[in-house]
């Protein structure tokens, strides 16, 4: 502007500026410009026809929708099931790959073969084993109740993804709630197992050598070594598996269509968008799920990271 030679860090600088303007226009685009979007539709009344030929100008705007999903009778029952499934889901998946980790950490024969197939229900379409999952546990002509049924381990076949409730040494569970939590944990179990597999290989082997010189059995160097050494892998983990399984919808409309007590926000989203034809309800709905993504990140960064600094 003066006539300056610009320096070695302005220079650096406006590099840095025209080589991150990319991904910043990206993320405006395909992230900030829908929810924003969103955020309109969900205060007007609008309809599917509405999108067809009219301004959403003339609309104007309202909280009607707002009020319709939250007066909703069944808000309060979906949002638990979401609860629910997210932490259930969530919590199983990382138990799972926790457990698989530990048996695959130390050395044996065909480890290789091992890890590559517990990987394997991660890497295959959804559809496939969704559908594999729902013949395989079918009532009728499944081979599960099948085969518990010839050697007489029931009396009935049990209905894993249409029965709602299972009563079981006098309680009350919810079937198919639970089936669908098992099969969350099953299917992305591997995600966590690579993640705490690596961190695993990570921890330095004389930690455990000295705590073995001092007395420590397996159990106490599990407890005072292993688990600090994964306690930042795990909290990071759920934050990726609660963010990802609270907005899942193909999973359970594979399995269930989210009927017997497993219709969750994103199946609801779905049928008042979709089903009712209700955009607006429906994108309502959306920026309430935002909400409590944003109220978990925000406990998340405020109280666990800070905690853990």
């Amino acid at each position: 502007m003066n006539g300056r030679p610009a320096s070695l860090h302005e220079k650096e600088s406006r590099l840095a500026f025209w080589m991150l303007a990319p991904g910043f226009a990206v993320v405006a685009v395909l992230v900030i410009l829908p929810v924003i979007w969103n955020f309109w539709l969900s205060l007007t009344p609008v309809t599917l026809a509405d999108l067809r030929g009219r301004s959403l100008l003339e609309l104007g705007l309202t909280f009607g929708n707002f009020r319709k999903v939250l007066g909703d009778p069944d808000f309060t029952a979906v949002l638990i099931t979401t609860l629910a499934y997210t932490l259930g889901g969530s919590s199983l998946s990382i138990l799972l790959g926790l457990t698989a980790a530990l048996l695959v950490w130390d050395e044996f024969p065909g480890r290789a073969l091992v890890r590559g197939l517990l990987i394997s229900p991660y890497i295959a379409p959804v559809v496939a084993v969704a559908f594999t999952w729902s013949f395989l546990l079918d009532p009728q002509l499944g081979l599960v109740n099948r085969l518990a049924l010839d050697r007489g381990l029931m009396q009935a076949p049990i209905p894993f993804f249409s029965g709602r409730w299972i009563e079981i040494a006098g309680c009350r569970l919810p079937l198919a709630l639970l089936s669908v939590i098992f099969f969350e944990g099953w299917r992305y179990f591997p995600f966590a197992f690579l993640f705490i597999l690596a961190r695993l290989q990570g921890i330095p082997e004389e930690l455990y050598h000295a705590a073995a010189v001092d007395g420590a059995g397996p159990i106490r160097r599990f407890i005072h070594i292993t688990v600090p050494q994964l306690a930042t892998v795990i909290v990071t983990l759920f934050l990726f598996r609660f963010i990802w399984t609270i907005n899942k919808f193909d999973d359970i409309f594979l399995l269930t269509r989210g009927q017997a007590g497993t219709e969750v926000m994103t199946i609801r989203i779905y049928d008042y968008a979709f089903g009712a034809f209700d955009i607006g309800a429906g994108s309502a709905l959306a920026v309430v799920l935002f909400g409590m993504l944003t109220a978990f990140l925000f406990v998340y960064l405020r109280w666990i990271l800070h905690d853990r600094d």
